[in-house]
Order: structure tokens, then C-alpha cells, then sequence
């Protein structure tokens, strides 16, 4: 077995300083703020921070004694779980479909990658629009089929209309990455499964997909990512968390308490949590997942 080839500085500092923008920029904007979120948890303040008292661990003592917030788990819990598993499931079917195109493959591909270039916010409004209960073009082909629609009365429908945005959002991006993973595959592998009379399907499921198997577990880490910290505009602008608290995810119910509430502490002490829970579920997935994934 060959051996490891390893980089070796001439200068002990070259190493450091070629470091120091990317560390520097992780300690200002990552652990400078999370450290904050930290302090703030252990204190209550007013809205404008004139008066500061020290309170250890009261704030998360009350979050467990708030029913909304313990509600907000079960929504963020069925709102990751839709999102992730129809994301990656139709993202995946797409780039499938992609890959055997011949024809006009770069049209078909650029159109798939749109939705990516398109802020959450503005897609929570598309969405919102499509789906109005009063204009909406969706809203009103549901009507003449019989289908009274209203996310503004019904949470289930509220539902269904951010798990939509956020999925179609995000759609783009995890069908980049199957692609290039499905793209990288030796064709020669596909072609011999076929001359022995596998037919398409079994060579997806037998051949393809367990190569895909780093690409998914990348994704899979991506997307819970995503459903916990970067579909808050999705929400704000579709739904606004409504009706009542139906669509109050973690991340909304945070912004919620810090901005409109004002409650400066608790929302200090939901970040802390929200950022354990991410950490979390981030280190069980390469601890358990990915002993299931083949490189």
C-alpha cells in the first residue's frame, strides 16, 4: 500500500497564517455570538438592556414549563422530518431523471437549479400567493376540484404550504449534488449489471444508490441544517407561525420571543437550545449513519 503523502511548510507560522482569515471570521461570526447567546441565557433584561439581573438556569427552567414552547417541538419534529424525507426523495427521483436525458440535459438542469438562486423569503411569498385562499391560482383549481383550501384557518394546510416552499427551496441544491454523485458512477458498472439482466430498478437499488450512499449521508447532514436554522423566512413570510402556533417552528418561536415579545432571556435560553439540538442530531448522524455509508 502506497504511503501517505502529507504537505510539509518550510515555515512553522506559513501553516498559521494561512489559518488566520478562516479561523478568524468562524470566531467572529460563529463563537463570538454563541458565546453571548450563552451569557444572555443566564440573565434577564429589559427590551433595551438598561437593567441586566443574573438568574443561572431560570430562563430554561421556564421553557419547560411553557406549553407553546414544548409545542413548538412537535412542529419542528413533523415539519424536519416531511421537508428532509421529500427533499432528498424527489431531488434524488429528479437527478435520475436528468442523468438519462441525451437531449437538451442542460436545459432540463438549469431549470432544476433555479429555485436555488431564490431567497427563502421570497419563496415563502410565492408560495403564499399561490396558495391565498382569496386569489391564489392553486388556492382556486383546489375549489373547482372540490377542495376547500385555507392555511390562514387550517393548521394542516399551513403545513403542507411551508413543508412545500422550504422542499422546493432546497430542492435545487440536493439535486446538484445527486447528480454529480450519480454522474461520477463508472458507467461500466451500470452497463455490466445490465448485460446480466438487471433490470433498472434493481440496478438503482443494488448498484447506484448504496454509491450514492456519501453524497446522501452529506445531504442528510445539510438538510436537518437547513430545516432547523435556515427555513425561518420561509415561515415568517408564509404563515407567520399561524394560524395560533400551528406552523411554530424553533427557530420562529425564538425570533418571536426575542423581537415581538421581547423576552430578551428566554429567547437567549431557545437559541441555546435550538444550538445543542443541531450539535446533537449533527454528531449522531456521523457517529450511527455514517458506519452505514460506503466509500
Amino acid at each position: 500500500m502506497a504511503a501517505e503523502k502529507r504537505v510539509v511548510f518550510r515555515s512553522s507560522w506559513l501553516p498559521w497564517v494561512l489559518l488566520a482569515p478562516q479561523v478568524t471570521v468562524i470566531a467572529v461570526f460563529f463563537f463570538w455570538p454563541a458565546g453571548q447567546a450563552l451569557v444572555q441565557s443566564l440573565q434577564q433584561s429589559d427590551a433595551f438592556g438598561t437593567s441586566v439581573e443574573w438568574v443561572g438556569l431560570e430562563n430554561f427552567r421556564n421553557l419547560w414549563n411553557d406549553e407553546t414552547y414544548l409545542a413548538s417541538f412537535w412542529t419542528t419534529a413533523v415539519f424536519s422530518v416531511l421537508v428532509a424525507s421529500l427533499g432528498l426523495a424527489l431531488s434524488l427521483m429528479l437527478a435520475v431523471f436528468a442523468d438519462r436525458v441525451v437531449k437538451g440535459s442542460g436545459i432540463y438542469r438549469t431549470l432544476l437549479i433555479w429555485p436555488y438562486a431564490v431567497a427563502p423569503a421570497v419563496a415563502g411569498v410565492l408560495w403564499l400567493f399561490m396558495f391565498a385562499p382569496s386569489v391564489g391560482i392553486v388556492s382556486y383549481l383546489l375549489r373547482e376540484g372540490g377542495f376547500e383550501w385555507n392555511h390562514l384557518l387550517n393548521g394542516n394546510h399551513a403545513m403542507a404550504l411551508i413543508v412545500m416552499a422550504a422542499v422546493w427551496k432546497q430542492i435545487a441544491y440536493n439535486f446538484l449534488f445527486f447528480l454529480a454523485g450519480l454522474q461520477s458512477i463508472p458507467k461500466s458498472l451500470i452497463e455490466a449489471a445490465a448485460i446480466d439482466g438487471a433490470k433498472p430498478w434493481r440496478r438503482f437499488w443494488t448498484i447506484q444508490f448504496p454509491l450514492l450512499s456519501p453524497t446522501t449521508f452529506f445531504l442528510l447532514v445539510i438538510n436537518v441544517v437547513y430545516v432547523f436554522l435556515d427555513t425561518f423566512a420561509i415561515v415568517d413570510a408564509a404563515t407567520s407561525g399561524g394560524p395560533g402556533k400551528d406552523t411554530a417552528i424553533l427557530v420562529y418561536k425564538l425570533y418571536y420571543d426575542a423581537f415581538k415579545a421581547l423576552d430578551l432571556g428566554a429567547s437567549a435560553a431557545q437559541s441555546v437550545v435550538l444550538m445543542a439540538i443541531v450539535v446533537i442530531f449533527t454528531v449522531i448522524q456521523f457517529r450511527f449513519v455514517e458506519k452505514k455509508v460506503n466509500y
